[in-house]
């Protein structure tokens, strides 16, 4: 017979963090993803100045990916949720480059302590937690402090408007005896935004054990209202590597 164990659901009330508490299975869920996404970058960022920095850094996988992609440029590494925050400074801590070269930051990019000029920027899985407001503030500090020949490196995820996203499982992994499933669907909330319903579930030897829900705004953006936004402060946009990852580079000056 099975050993039971008992199984606890969480609900996050709304305005807490989604992530301080789905940290646990976020970090682990994104691996995977990231195998598609590192070459991708990688030479999106081939021959990129620093400072770099790494914008939602979460757990720091690309932030590993940009270490090795921009050798000796500090990083910085922003991550405003606390609980991805703790797996980003383990991550950085355990090796010795790292822990050379970046610099983790909490907090918004906006009050964030950044040098005066910047030579890259990443956002990768982040530009739907900005609003349009966050957005115009993110460009600006593109046009004022980016240094010449430098770039932004962004990807941007479904759906570009807001509709009904259904029910997904997007990840399914093993450690040990546990099994973990990450699911996800979205909902329109208003004429800009959807709200995404995460549900992340662990099994152990076969039984349910617990199940973490969480949900979140994302701002929804496609290439063409991306591209307007630039305009207005003097960036270009080109789109880089496969068009299914949906990844753009943008310069003050066409590429």
């Amino acid at each position: 017979m099975k050993p039971h164990h008992a199984r606890r659901q969480r609900r996050l009330p709304t305005g807490t963090d989604p992530y301080e508490r789905s940290a646990e299975y976020v970090d682990v869920m994104l691996a995977p993803a990231w195998t598609a996404l590192e070459p991708v970058l990688a030479e999106a960022l081939r021959g990129a100045p620093g400072p770099v920095v790494d914008v939602g850094a979460g757990g720091g996988h690309g932030t590993r990916v940009i270490a090795r992609a921009v050798p000796q440029a500090e990083i910085f590494a922003v991550e405003p949720s606390p609980g991805l925050r703790a797996v980003l400074l383990a991550r950085v801590s355990e090796d010795p480059d790292l822990r050379d070269r970046v610099t983790v930051l909490p907090g918004e990019l906006r009050r964030a302590a950044l040098p005066p000029r910047l030579g890259t920027l990443v956002m990768m899985n982040v530009i739907g937690h900005l609003d349009p407001a966050e957005r115009r503030m993110t460009w600006q500090l593109l046009t004022e402090r980016l240094l010449p020949g430098g770039r932004a490196v962004l990807n941007l995820q479904p759906p570009a408007e807001p509709v009904a996203v259904p029910r997904t499982r997007f990840s399914e992994l093993r450690i040990g005896r546990r099994r973990y499933e990450g699911w996800g669907r979205a909902e329109p909330a208003g004429p800009e935004q959807v709200t995404w319903r995460m549900t992340y579930r662990a099994f152990q030897d076969g039984e349910p054990t617990e199940e973490v829900e969480v949900e979140y705004t994302w701002w929804v953006l496609g290439h063409d209202g991306l591209r307007a936004e630039l305009a207005e402060h003097g960036l270009h946009l080109r789109p880089t590597g496969p068009a299914g990852l949906g990844l753009w580079c943008i310069t003050r000056s066409p590429a």
